[in-house]
């Protein structure tokens, strides 16, 4: 797996606020699936770091809640 660089992680970082100004204006679908990818690069990165003993709460747990915010922005009624 190619290794995470300083630029992916401004650019997650840039994805979770275009992910939050976007929800406020009323595109929550977008903002919700912007907000999931931007975050599961962070903790993918972050995992990475912790060396010794594997914290799973740390680890899988912001991923996981990544994954069912995704899993939810896709499953949002299309609008109106």
């Amino acid at each position: 797996m190619r290794a995470i660089t300083t630029l992916n992680l401004r650019i997650a970082f840039g994805a979770i606020v275009l992910g939050v100004v976007v929800g406020a204006f009323g595109f929550v679908r977008t903002g919700a699936l912007l907000i999931a990818a931007g975050t599961a690069v962070i903790v993918l990165a972050r995992s990475s770091e912790v060396k010794g003993r594997r914290r799973i709460i740390e680890s899988y747990l912001p991923l996981a809640i990544a994954g069912v915010l995704f899993a939810l922005a896709l499953a949002l009624p299309k609008g109106l």
